[in-house]
Parts: structure tokens; C-alpha cells; sequence
């Protein structure tokens, strides 16, 4: 159990953690639950989770977006320097024949928006998804080296 809340994207959970941003539900999964079933939407989607390093030549920001393809998924710089990733994942059509005796994977709309720092390249930002990952690199404009000039010492 963690003593210090994880403000950095940690993935383990407990429903014994205090600072766990997971919600215990003890009856979601017996029939008289008091949500529909299918009116339920879980934080997978909504809530995607994305990765953001920062390397010597540029920023990269991966997310993981399963069974979305690249066409379902937005990538815009707005003009003060945010970085906005958006997207939807529809509801599968259900069919009146089916019996449905689980629904775990998520639906619905996710947006996520990043300030990007002032050595990035506005005009050069690259995206690409695959196999169910987006990555979104940002060069970085490259630091100036100071001028070194050597001063002969008199004397």
C-alpha cells in the first residue's frame, strides 16, 4: 500500500490505497447492480493514459488507443503552444438475438491536451499509430551552444 499518492501516472491499484483512483464497486457485477449494464462506461477509453518523454532531439508522447484506427483519432496544435488528442470509440450495435453476459471493454469520446514547452518545433510535429498506439513527436529546436573563445593569458 502506498503512503504517498502517485501523481505520475503510476498503474497499480489497490482498494485498500487511500490515494487509489479506482472506485470499489461490490455489487458491479451481481445482476441487481443499480446501473444498467450497458449504460455503464468505464475509464479505460475515457480516461487514456498517455506517456510523455523527453529525449535529446524531441518530445514523444505515446498513448495507448486499442481498436482505434487512425481515422477515429485527432491530433491538433492550437495556436498557444497545446498539444490535443481527441478521439471516439463507438458503441458496438447490439443485436436483439445476442445475450451479452459481459461488458468490460470501453466506449465513448477521450480528449487530451498537453502545453508544450518553448523548444519545441511547431511546424514539425509528426504523428503515427500502430498496432493500437499513438505516437505524437514533437522535435526539439536545438539549444545554442555558447561561443567559447579562448583568451590568451599576458604576463
Amino acid at each position: 500500500m502506498s503512503l504517498i499518492p502517485s501523481f505520475f501516472g503510476s498503474h497499480r491499484s489497490n482498494i485498500l490505497d487511500p490515494f487509489s483512483l479506482e472506485i470499489w464497486d461490490p455489487l458491479k457485477d451481481f445482476p441487481f447492480s443499480s446501473e444498467p449494464q450497458f449504460a455503464r462506461e468505464t475509464s479505460a477509453l475515457v480516461n487514456t493514459r498517455v506517456d510523455w518523454k523527453e529525449t535529446p532531439e524531441a518530445h514523444v508522447f505515446k498513448a495507448d488507443l486499442p481498436g482505434l484506427n487512425k481515422e477515429e483519432v485527432k491530433v491538433e496544435v492550437e495556436d498557444d503552444r497545446v498539444l490535443q488528442i481527441s478521439g471516439e470509440r463507438k458503441v458496438e450495435k447490439e443485436e436483439k438475438k445476442d445475450t451479452w453476459h459481459r461488458v468490460e471493454r470501453s466506449s465513448g469520446k477521450f480528449l487530451r491536451r498537453f502545453r508544450l514547452p518553448e523548444n519545441a518545433k511547431m511546424d514539425q510535429i509528426k504523428a503515427a499509430m500502430e498496432n493500437g498506439v499513438l505516437t505524437v513527436t514533437v522535435p526539439k529546436v536545438e539549444a545554442k551552444k555558447p561561443d567559447v573563445k579562448a583568451i590568451e593569458i599576458s604576463g
